[in-house]
């Protein structure tokens, strides 16, 4: 076994003044990233509804999950380093606003496709805003808890947002009235309340004043600043993060909107209560085995659960990469499923397939959330983050890269060749937790 090379610690900032923290603040901003998540995959399971009620092709409505993703890109880079330096409430609110403005276009725009291009984008926007500012927000609120339950929580949010949103919105479009906007209006109600809310939680990061009245380009360069991963955490970066966070949303895309396409002419006109099934079942198993990924990543060691950090160089602790190869391991399996699937075509090998790639993301987006909270220091926490969502959700765009080939390739053969990718990345994730460390706990 290569001799495991020890990482220094990250670089660090001055903390800004002491905030007096009430217990439970966190909770306001996880149910406004619970409002956004929402949101944000509503969309998912109403895809067979836009073919047939719409009559959009399948490559449509795939690429309508891609506007989702482009809008994510701004949302998730932009957004954490400007919150870092401006305060993570006018952000946070800004995103929670633009989350109910993206679902008011979708009501009144299902049957044209522009609207709905607008529609995702915003939403978009509003789910990298929550994500990448709500999840800092959540860890700075957390002062007191230890580092993986501070990522829990803002992973826990976000994926039952993610689930609650497709399950209801499934619901509604399958049996409810005016299928192409209730489920809007529900979220619109849900969320209506969220901004005002967030008025009242403790701000964690002031305005910085040096940064009031600097030009825009040197504005420009401290958020670029804030992009990059620390020199000490770089490879370990390479090899253990970048091969995996793609497969965060790499798996929710395969459950959820390419499983469902590729079965529906077998449940006949259950198709979109069964792709609602196939959401809730996939993000609720990602929920449930978060607990899993916190224990894996090293918080616990002698068998009890620690809020302390980890020291780095302990091979019986966990924090030296089991987490990411698990998740890995995981998604491995999923794939395959997959794959098989698509020779056998049956609902119920797509349900078993569904709960192994849910259980890949849940492992996968603690985890990374994990490595990145330790990589990062307190003046570049968010900006890390949203660059890791970015990269999650850069495996989105993975079932509208399928549909786009599938006038030249099979599924069975493309679905194949991904496996064989989630292959070659646990392969990478296993090498690197071999030879790089976690960074220290950035303080």
């Amino acid at each position: 076994m290569p001799e495991t090379q020890r990482m220094p610690e990250p670089r660090q900032a001055a903390l800004p003044p002491a905030v007096p923290l009430r217990p439970g603040a966190w909770r306001t901003v996880a149910a406004a990233m619970f409002a956004c998540g929402w949101g944000g995959n509503q969309f998912t399971p109403l895809l067979l509804m836009y073919r047939r009620l719409g009559g959009y092709s399948t490559l449509s409505v795939d690429a309508f999950l891609g506007a989702y993703v482009v809008g994510l890109v701004p949302g998730l880079l932009l957004a954490g380093p400007v919150s870092d330096r401006r305060g993570r409430r006018p952000v946070l609110v800004a995103g929670a606003v633009a989350s109910a403005v993206a679902s008011l276009v979708l009501c009144f725009g299902g049957q044209s496709a522009w609207p709905i291009y607008a529609g995702r984008l915003i939403t978009g926007f509003a789910v990298g805003i929550a994500m990448s500012v709500g999840s800092s927000w959540v860890k700075e609120l957390s002062s007191g808890t230890g580092g993986g339950l501070a990522a829990r929580r803002a992973a826990l949010c976000q994926t039952a947002g993610f689930g609650l949103g497709a399950g209801v919105a499934g619901v509604l479009a399958q049996w409810g009235p005016w299928p192409m906007v209730s489920p809007y209006a529900v979220h619109l109600l849900l969320t209506a309340a969220i901004p005002v809310l967030l008025l009242r939680v403790p701000e964690t990061r002031p305005p910085l004043a040096h940064v009031t009245g600097r030009p825009a380009r040197r504005l420009l360069t401290a958020l670029v600043d804030d992009l990059r991963v620390p020199a000490p955490a770089r490879r370990r970066f390479r090899l253990v993060v970048l091969p995996m966070a793609p497969w965060v949303f790499a798996a929710a895309g395969l459950a959820y909107a390419v499983m469902p396409q590729l079965v529906g002419f077998r449940v006949g006109d259950w198709g979109l209560a069964y792709a609602t099934g196939l959401t809730v079942l996939t993000l609720g198993t990602g929920a449930a085995v978060q607990p899993v990924a916190r224990w894996l990543h090293g918080e616990m060691k002698t068998g009890e659960m620690k809020t302390g950090e980890v020291k780095t160089g302990e091979r019986g602790s966990g924090g030296t990469g089991r987490a990411p190869v698990a998740a890995m391991a995981v998604m491995l399996l999923g794939a395959a499923l997959c794959a098989a699937n698509a020779v056998l075509l049956s609902p119920w090998l797509a349900a078993v397939t569904a709960a192994a790639l849910g259980a890949g993301y849940g492992l996968a987006v603690v985890s990374g959330l994990l490595e990145i909270q330790r990589m990062a220091g307190p003046d570049d926490l968010a900006g890390l983050t949203g660059v890791y969502y970015m990269l999650a959700y850069a495996g989105f765009l993975l079932p509208t890269v399928l549909a786009g080939l599938s006038s030249w390739l099979s599924y069975p053969l493309m679905l194949a060749a991904v496996a064989a990718a989630a292959l070659v990345c646990l392969g990478l994730v296993v090498t690197g937790a071999r030879v790089t460390e976690p960074a220290a706990p950035a303080r």
